[in-house]
């Protein structure tokens, strides 16, 4: 079957799942949940396969952690699909109502995009999250994950549309793309007559391909070269737990923070603290020569190392003179995603907030937080860097727009 068939497919079954109660869409959702149960087993077997490949190529160890799946990961797509399907249904949700002095009745209500394609790089468990963020929002999904995750993607949609086949359910709803190359992607961005919004999930690469060429409105989800700020009147304590928590309670994936930056007036305590916690939790620190003379086992940071997104046990540090300068840092060598400052300056804080040109701001807590779980949206769909339409998780509102119902009584028009 083509790319373009594929795509036609979703886009029938997309009309009809729009017209679905919450109760179908639940009853989908938990039909999924148990499919992914059953086939957990083959499932793990197509992981191995999977990470037996990526170990021979000498994939690092950030993404053979983002790649394996084990049985309390599955466990915790299962219960993230059954999460999805308990939250309230935003379709049909009423956002404002109105009058008109000729009587009409206008009402501004949520509705699905339509048709969502994802387009994800290798963690599997996108594969699940994608499918129930979507149907339970009334979207059909196309699957576009990576080379290097595609038996395991496989698996788990194959395990997800054979149960929904089971239960009588429209399947179409859910569609994979199984073909690796890049050409087919590209293809994947031409259908603007069948897809209604294009999802990448991944890297700056990925991202910068997309937008370059997808004839498809874009929700762009950038890397994440995420920023702690520790100002001169922090509580150091504090700036050391939320800096060590954001640096290495999961360092591959993209809410975990890759710099630090700290103020001069309070480098030198600070740095010698934090800084040895950190490497002893096996963390390389670069920073700049300042940073490299407080901290002696530091070693020189490149340009281009303020610019990357680590994915791993890497800590670029640069000291600064004051939070004006900490802001420009952050919107010159950020990617937009999450940025932190820990201080107890209004002043400081007030600047930060404003001036930070982030999907996700923080003060005084982790950047590790920046999750659709963690928010209360269950599973994200990916974490949005753009500004328009939706910005931050994209949970199952940001998956549907608006349209107006306007209810009459013969009215015309004069």
């Amino acid at each position: 079957m083509t790319t373009a068939e594929i795509c036609a497919l979703a886009k029938e079954a997309s009309y009809r799942l729009a017209t679905y109660s919450d109760a179908e869409k639940k009853a989908m959702l938990l039909a999924m949940a148990n499919g992914i149960d059953e086939e957990s087993e083959q499932i793990l077997v197509a992981n191995n396969d999977d990470l037996f490949v990526a170990k021979q190529n000498g994939k690092e160890e950030t993404f053979i952690d983002r790649l394996t799946l084990y049985k309390n990961r599955i466990r915790q797509m299962i219960e993230g699909i059954m999460q999805v399907a308990d939250l309230p249904d935003p379709v049909g949700e009423v956002t404002a109502k109105w009058t008109l002095p000729n009587g009409l009745n206008i009402s501004k209500v949520r509705a699905p995009l339509g048709v969502v394609a994802i387009i994800y790089e290798a963690r599997p468990n996108v594969t699940a999250d994608a499918a129930a963020l979507a149907i339970k929002s009334g979207n059909a999904v196309i699957l576009r994950g990576s080379r290097e995750a595609i038996n395991s993607n496989l698996s788990i949609f194959n395990a997800m549309k054979n149960a929904l086949m089971k239960g009588g359910y429209d399947a179409n709803v859910l569609q994979f793309l199984p073909e690796p190359d890049r050409e087919v992607t590209a293809e994947l961005l031409k259908q603007s007559d069948t897809v209604d919004v294009v999802i990448p999930r991944g890297g700056e690469g990925l991202k910068k391909f997309v937008l370059e060429n997808s004839a498809i409105p874009v929700i762009a989800s950038a890397g994440g070269n995420c920023h702690t700020y520790v100002e001169k009147t922090a509580d150091l304590k504090m700036a050391d737990n939320v800096l060590f928590n954001a640096k290495v309670s999961r360092p591959s994936v993209c809410n975990a923070t890759e710099q630090l930056i700290v103020d001069r007036a309070i480098a030198a305590p600070f740095l010698t603290q934090s800084l040895d916690r950190l490497a002893k939790q096996g963390v390389k620190i670069i920073g700049c020569n300042e940073t490299c003379r407080i901290y002696p086992m530091a070693e020189l940071a490149t340009e281009e190392d303020y610019y990357t997104e680590h994915l791993g046990l890497v800590l670029s540090v640069k000291i600064v003179s004051g939070y004006k300068e900490a802001i420009e840092r952050i919107n010159k060598y950020g990617t937009h995603h999450s940025d932190a400052i820990i201080s107890t300056s209004t002043e400081a804080i007030e600047a930060f907030k404003a001036g930070v040109d982030s999907a996700v701001v923080y003060v005084n807590a982790s950047t590790r937080f920046t999750d659709g779980f963690e928010f209360g949206f269950g599973a994200e769909m990916a974490i949005s860097t753009q500004k328009l339409h939706a910005r931050g998780p994209l949970g199952l509102r940001q998956l549907t727009s608006e349209k107006y119902v306007v209810v009459g009584e013969g009215q015309v028009r004069k």
